[in-house]
């Protein structure tokens, strides 16, 4: 124990004194009051006191609207045309636009060149009837020994292609090309009967000359009526039943040659 008494103090020096300790004080029932504390010189009775809750200033309630996120747009569910039964459901037929009344009522217009037409019919893209027609006509040239299907369908094309292009020159509200390949394919029918007549008798006679000049008329004469109709191109069924004319008199000449 005598070897601690040998140690260099200057090797580590210090402000701290045991004599320091009688500065502190602890005063719990002074004058500070209950709470008043000094500790190494320094007052804690300058700290907040204590606020009795009475004392305090009540929170104001909060009046206003809670938030409330508006609902969401649910948008309604497309309910089906036809329903969703099978026996709601539209014939095949009418679901592909093929009307058979349809048909029926242009065949009469054409068959009847002084009915007049329903321009609402007529406008429509039909091509299930034209398309009968095209076949019987080539049908009934095989019957007489000319193979001519190849024929029958290029010049209705071209025939076609030239009458779209010139009705929309001269009409104002314009029409489309099954429009008029529905229509020159209707106006087919009495050319048919032509090339019926043809497996019977010759039609290089008098008598087929006049017969084949009377289906020509007759095919462009109901085809200018139906164009007229369809597109209200009043007073321009001559400028229309000329090239409608040219057009048949190519099928004619098909049909005696």
């Amino acid at each position: 124990m005598s070897g601690f008494d040998n140690l260099n103090t200057d090797f580590y020096q210090t402000s701290y004194s045991i004599d320091d300790q009688s500065q502190q004080s602890y005063d719990y029932g002074g004058s500070g009051g209950p709470y008043s504390k000094q500790y190494a010189g320094y007052d804690y009775s300058q700290q907040g006191q204590f606020v009795p809750p009475d004392m305090m200033h009540p929170q104001q309630p909060y009046t206003g609207q809670i938030f409330q996120p508006a609902q969401a747009y649910t948008p309604a569910t497309p309910q089906p045309f036809y329903g969703t039964n099978f026996e709601d459901e539209p014939p095949l037929l009418e679901e592909l636009g093929i009307n058979f009344d349809h048909i029926w009522q242009k065949t009469l217009t054409v068959l009847h060149p002084l009915k007049v037409a329903d321009g609402s019919i007529m406008n429509e893209t039909d091509l299930a009837g034209p398309m009968v027609f095209c076949l019987a006509f080539g049908a009934t040239l095989l019957l007489a020994g000319k193979i001519q299907f190849g024929y029958v369908y290029g010049i209705s094309a071209i025939g076609c292609l030239g009458m779209f292009c010139l009705l929309n020159l001269m009409s104002m509200t314009g029409v489309s090309f099954g429009c008029v390949a529905s229509v020159l394919g209707y106006c087919l029918l009495p050319m048919i009967l032509l090339s019926s007549f043809a497996v019977i008798f010759s039609l290089q006679g008098m008598v087929g000359v006049l017969l084949t000049v009377g289906i020509i008329g007759w095919c462009s004469f109901s085809a200018s009526k139906i164009f007229i109709s369809a597109l209200a191109m009043e007073g321009q069924q001559l400028l229309i039943a000329y090239p409608c004319a040219l057009l048949y008199g190519v099928f004619a000449l098909i049909s005696i040659f």
